[in-house]
């Protein structure tokens, strides 16, 4: 049985689920899944490794949780319940044996609705795929699931991850669980959602210009973007696959970590994939950081909002403290990184020959400008595809001899603070329109480029993770990124460990209890065209 979003709140009213499903969670657990959903992934890990939890009761923990505050959040599209509680049911038998497959025996984690799951429908948060269910598992949820994890559920995310908001959906929008009014970031919207509101130990996000670490940033957790090849990206719907990463999302560093070793390891059946060497990046994380030398981008500082500029200096003196300090501007391989634009093309052209236009409408007027050129429109041609595709390959030969006088670079994962639904949908609204609609000359700087840092670190195809460093007056999460060399994740999540270790951003939780109320959706509306 799949439970999908707009079904789930009504069963669970029902004697028939409560029968199944809820019956003794609220004794044991407490209203809304209570403490156990509050725990980190790896402190479940530890309690289900020394016997003293269920993967059951914490598959019935989260199930309530979700029951109860995924109305408010909108961070799942599809829970899928009975599979969840089968495969809970098959581990703990092998846990009471004596046999554990890893630390993430038995432990829910939540997908991206871009991740392919056999049986269970995967839509991309878009009307053209709301009915499509594949034949089968994607490597990485293969992978999980060999390491004992336990899938619970699809999570939204902004149509085709083609945004950096999260409020494009045909399942609408993901709320951000600091300010139901605001936006999680994206795509990876409902992934940054969950393991804020404590929906998910972990979950599986993509990265094409910020995916992760957007949301992430914005959602107050943590948030990795792997080595290119890495991690498979075989068997998830591609943004756009020259640029596409996958990777963990949850709430602590060493969650990550936890996450990230299973997930890895060379895939011959995804052309992106390459060779790597198993690691232990739990053990990677605790190395020594004091001899680290730090790196800071001058032009990732350019036109932060002042509570984020006030912020990432602040981590950057505790840094500083921590490590070599800072030794380097880090000045960046800056050459033409390409867009990436022809792989999404190429995939959507073939999709609107079969399916026709059916997105929501400003994915719809992008795919509409890119299937009918409006007149003067200069279309790129093959040798520009290639050319660009060539730049993007140099850009990543070239990048790690850039850090030579530093180890790490640290920068704002973004500039903006996450804009109110309403606003960025009436930005969206206005986009849809025509180019020449809402424009300014700044428009750039605003909440719609929410990417604008993360946006080159998919072009480097270098790791890079996004962790709480603060909150903005009106309490909305702040991020830092930290970025190195192609394989450098140890020291990446090094770096980020220690400036946990050194911090309580982590330990916040956001405001949001049965009463919190939802906003009111008010739909953007483009401007009217003036009267000639």
């Amino acid at each position: 049985m799949n439970l999908t979003r707009r079904n789930f709140g009504k069963l669970v009213g029902g004697a028939v689920l409560t029968e199944m499903f809820l019956g003794g969670w609220s004794s044991a657990f407490g209203a809304g899944g209570g403490p156990l959903t509050g725990k980190t992934l790896t402190e479940v890990s530890a309690m289900i490794h020394d016997k003293s939890v269920t993967s059951k009761q914490l598959v019935q923990a989260l199930l309530e949780r979700i029951a109860a505050f995924n109305p408010k959040v909108n961070c799942y599209i599809t829970v899928m319940a009975k599979e969840a509680l089968a495969q809970a049911a098959q581990l703990d038998a092998e846990a009471a044996a004596g046999k554990f497959r890893g630390p993430l025996h038995g432990i829910p984690i939540a997908l991206k609705d871009n991740i392919d799951t056999a049986g269970t429908r995967t839509t991309a948060a878009s009307p053209m795929f709301k009915d499509r269910v594949p034949d089968e598992d994607a490597e990485v949820v293969r992978k999980l699931k060999a390491a004992g994890a336990v899938i619970i559920g699809k999570l939204n995310l902004h149509e085709f991850a083609l945004g950096c908001t999260g409020d494009i959906s045909y399942f609408g929008p993901t709320r951000n669980p600091w300010d139901l009014s605001h936006v999680t970031g994206g795509s990876s919207a409902g992934s940054g959602a969950a393991a804020a509101a404590d929906l998910a130990f972990g979950a599986l996000g993509t990265d094409t210009g910020g995916s992760i670490r957007v949301p992430s940033a914005w959602c107050g957790v943590v948030g990795l973007k792997p080595t290119t090849g890495l991690v498979s990206i075989r068997g998830i719907i591609p943004c756009s696959a020259d640029l596409d990463h996958c990777g963990p999302m949850a709430r602590t560093v060493e969650d990550v970590a936890l996450m990230l070793g299973p997930l890895t390891g060379y895939d011959n059946l995804d052309i992106f994939s390459v060779e790597s060497t198993p690691k232990d990046y739990v053990q990677e994380m605790k190395q020594p950081v004091s001899g680290f030398r730090l790196g800071t981008p001058q032009s990732f500082y350019d036109h932060l909002e002042p509570e984020i500029d006030a912020a990432v200096k602040t981590a950057l003196g505790v840094l500083s403290r921590l490590t070599a300090g800072v030794t380097s501007t880090a000045p960046l391989w800056d050459g033409l990184t390409g867009t990436g634009t022809g792989d999404a093309d190429f995939y959507h052209h073939d999709l609107i020959e079969k399916y026709g236009l059916n997105y929501m409408p400003p994915t719809r007027a992008r795919f509409e400008k890119m299937e009918n050129p409006p007149a003067g429109t200069k279309v790129p041609t093959a040798a520009e595809a290639a050319r660009s595709h060539q730049m993007l390959l140099t850009t990543r030969r070239m990048v790690d001899a850039k850090f030579k006088d530093f180890d790490l670079a640290v920068v704002p994962t973004t500039r903006q603070n996450p804009p109110k639904i309403n606003d960025s949908l009436a930005h969206e609204a206005a986009s849809a329109a025509g180019p020449n609609r809402d424009t300014k000359i700044y428009d750039w700087f605003v909440s719609s480029g929410g990417c604008t840092n993360t946006a080159p670190f998919d072009a480097y195809g270098i790791p890079a993770i996004s962790l709480p460093c603060g909150f903005t007056k009106d309490g909305l999460p702040i991020g830092l990124m930290i970025a190195g060399p192609h394989f450098s994740e140890g020291k990446v999540l090094a770096l980020a460990y220690a400036y946990q270790q050194a911090t309580d951003w982590h330990l916040k939780k956001p405001p949001l209890s049965a009463d919190t109320p939802v906003p009111p959706i008010v739909e953007g509306k483009a401007p009217a065209k003036a009267e000639s």
